[in-house]
């Protein structure tokens, strides 16, 4: 992997790890323009680092607090922040599950180009439709349990290509009532038990890789950090002037690009 495939790849996960526009559909193009082979086990667990980085420092103090709120609990400190940490914790599992289960099916049968353009149109049109006719007036202090199941298993369909980890958490939690900042704020703090997981289990699996050229390795970490942090930070700050219209109308776009590419 030469430096501009790293820079490229880091950019696009970055990017849309935590914009509601699908890192698959955006995976494919490169692969498909340039011809580029797979990037490797140890690029994707340093992506997935620099992207957990990102949203761990924007987030910090509320990582902080949820934190130090959930070891409170163990020792019978009962409180909103120790509720809503274990909410995130519980709400991780079933993507967890259906990822461990299912992971082989979706390999070898919905990892396609046709399904990844159709999933990033249809998931698009659903996110317009929950902006548009959503309330939008609970804040992230209003999560309950019950809506915080529902944001739960849609989290888990993210694992069909072109869904979007964050477009369909977001998704949900406007249809549910809540305000397009809180549904961002509860979508990129869900990801963080969801990513940490994941770079586990890709980095256990390093164990068994042969020698690895960690110059792209680091390159694309550092450089999935700078784009995820500056994207979360953009994002967070134009989301009530520009709501979710821009990134659907992305998604469309993108969706029949790749529908041209692949004719």
């Amino acid at each position: 992997m030469d430096l501009f495939h790293a820079f490229l790849l880091a950019v696009i996960q970055g990017l849309t790890e935590f914009l509601p526009i699908s890192s698959s559909a955006h995976l494919i193009l490169p692969t498909a323009i340039f011809g580029w082979p797979d990037q490797g086990l140890a690029f994707d667990v340093a992506v997935h680092v620099g992207t957990l980085m990102a949203v761990m420092i924007h987030f910090r103090v509320e990582v902080v607090r949820f934190t130090r709120a959930w070891f409170g609990w163990f020792s019978g400190v009962r409180s909103p922040d120790s509720t809503f940490a274990w909410m995130i914790l519980f709400a991780t599992i079933p993507a967890v599950i259906v990822g461990r289960l299912l992971n082989d099916f979706v390999e070898l049968y919905l990892r396609s180009g046709w399904i990844i353009a159709g999933t990033t149109i249809l998931f698009g049109a659903l996110l317009w439709y929950a902006d548009v006719i959503g309330r939008r007036i609970r804040t992230r202090d209003e999560l309950t349990p019950r809506h915080m199941f529902w944001i739960a298993v849609a989290q888990a369909l993210a694992l069909v290509p072109g869904v979007s980890r964050s477009g369909i958490t977001m998704t949900t939690a406007l249809f549910l009532g809540y305000s397009r900042r809180a549904a961002a704020s509860i979508s990129f703090l869900l990801s963080i038990p969801l990513i940490a997981a994941a770079g586990s289990y890709k980095a256990s699996e390093l164990l068994a890789a042969p020698s690895i050229d960690w110059i792209p390795v680091l390159f694309g970490l550092v450089i999935s950090f700078i784009s995820a942090f500056v994207c979360i930070k953009l994002f967070m700050r134009w989301l009530d002037q520009l709501g979710m219209l821009p990134f659907v109308i992305y998604r469309f776009a993108l969706g029949a690009l790749l529908i041209v590419v692949l004719i």
